[in-house]
């Protein structure tokens, strides 16, 4: 399987667990004390943490709280600011509203473009209609 492909799958997979977490953070908005989540790639985080991104207090990065509950290849990070989007968490409705929007167009163009890819390998197990 050509690694473009096997990318598209892996966005597709991502779009799948982004949107998961967008809908709990929507039905959660008048949740009292709630703490927004969103999804990370783990291995980016972890070769960003340990080789790209330089910090000058070790608590500057505190903050994130890793879900580590499954070896999937996300994560899921809880937003702990103290901003009180919804006036009773910070959950901020036009933000997610947005994200999904946007998660849904990733998710459409890649399932176009792995579609596209199976077909035209079906196509070439019939023959491609030559005659």
């Amino acid at each position: 399987m050509p690694e473009s492909i096997k990318l598209l799958q892996n966005l597709l997979d991502y779009c799948s667990v982004k949107n998961n977490v967008i809908a709990k953070n929507i039905s959660n908005i008048g949740t009292e004390n709630y703490k927004r989540e969103d999804v990370v790639f783990k291995d980016m985080l972890d070769e960003n943490v340990s080789s790209f991104l330089k910090t000058d207090n070790e608590k500057h990065l505190s903050s994130l709280q890793i879900n580590n509950s499954n070896d999937s290849k996300y994560e899921t990070v809880y937003d702990n600011s103290t901003e009180m989007d919804s006036g009773v968490n910070n959950v901020n409705i036009e933000r997610e509203m947005s994200e999904l929007a946007e998660n849904t167009l990733r998710f459409k163009f890649a399932s176009k473009k792995v579609g596209e890819y199976y077909k035209n390998i079906q196509s070439v197990i019939k023959g491609g209609g030559a005659v």
